[in-house]
């Protein structure tokens, strides 16, 4: 088969469409021939070598695909060759077929396309885990989402408002209207308007129930302040850095929580009980189109440092989608 290989990190080039060996299912397994994957910021991150996959994962970078599954490893029950299914991955999703666990397999929603569901594995999975099981949003709250424009973001703001709570977003000036008519309340521009006097004022004082955050360190301080009394931030991405003071005075006065997570490295019996959450409770609003897909572009999979260039300038809103 044919992958997109890291031979050396550095910029978008160094990623190579290449001749790999084909991969074998190993009981629990089965094997996927990728329609569809889609690129998140970790891909950017592993290209550049700050990001490497966790042990026994493939090396090619992709976190999530769509496809149809080929072969059945030893151990499977519920799953057939021909079966079309999208996935959750620990990488390889750049390549045309990848070995997936089973537990980390979901059917294609109802109503969408293989290749639709492609963009859907990652993003729901770490948004369900991180704004519901972690942070317990619920109806009549704030959620305030960093990032807006993004898969994650364009999938928190659709989840928030299925779920009842007012979401406000960060976002560049270009992308409010289109993430209003998204369903965001209230979209703020980061880039010339203080969020946390933004926040607080939409409010009235209250501040955010629950944040959920890609920027970390640079954020850490302003987070607090915008954050409600007993409310959470979920950290899952370090854009902004990784090392920040903690004013603990702030945290212990507002009764706050922080979790920083990620969701890679988890290991596949976790990944599996996140993955059967999404399905009970996510795939369903997909399947109502109460939560649909936001793809930006679809670009051939050997043309990825495309892909990547146009990640990295963040003019994309929703996915962006690699097709074999």
């Amino acid at each position: 088969m044919h992958a997109i290989v890291i031979e050396k990190p550095g910029g978008p080039d160094a990623l190579v469409w290449a001749e790999v060996p084909d991969p074998q299912p190993a009981p629990g397994e089965v094997i996927v021939q990728v329609r569809a994957a889609a690129v998140n910021r970790a891909d950017v991150m592993q290209r550049q070598g700050h990001y490497p996959p966790p042990p026994g994962a493939p090396a090619y970078p992709g976190l999530e695909c769509a496809g149809v599954i080929t072969a059945v490893g030893a151990d499977v029950t519920g799953h057939h060759v021909g079966e079309r299914v999208c996935a959750l991955l620990a990488g390889g999703g750049y390549a045309e077929q990848v070995a997936v666990p089973a537990g980390q397999l979901l059917p294609i929603p109802q109503g969408l396309s293989v290749q639709e569901a492609a963009a859907l594995p990652e993003v729901a999975c770490t948004v369900w885990s991180n704004v519901v099981d972690i942070a317990r949003l619920r109806q009549g709250q704030t959620l305030l989402v960093h990032g807006g424009g993004g898969g994650i973001g364009t999938f928190a703001i659709q989840l928030g408002k299925a779920l009842g709570a007012t979401v406000l977003v960060t976002a560049r000036e270009a992308k409010h209207e289109q993430l209003t008519a998204l369903g965001a309340d209230h979209v703020i521009d980061y880039t010339n308007t203080d969020f946390v006097e933004a926040v607080k004022d939409v409010t009235g004082g209250h501040g955010a129930d629950v944040i959920l955050d890609i920027i970390a360190a640079k954020y850490l301080a302003r987070n607090l302040d915008a954050l409600a009394v007993n409310g959470h931030l979920v950290t899952i991405g370090m854009q902004g850095g990784t090392k920040a003071e903690l004013d603990f005075g702030t945290l212990m006065a507002k009764r706050g929580s922080i979790s920083a997570t990620t969701l890679r490295a988890r290991p596949p019996a976790e990944k599996a009980r996140i993955v059967r959450g999404v399905h009970e409770r996510i795939w369903p609003l997909v399947g109502a189109g109460t939560i649909r897909p936001i793809i930006d572009r679809t670009i051939p999979m050997p043309e990825a440092a495309e892909a990547h260039r146009l990640m990295e300038a963040s003019d994309h809103l929703g996915k962006i989608l690699l097709l074999t």
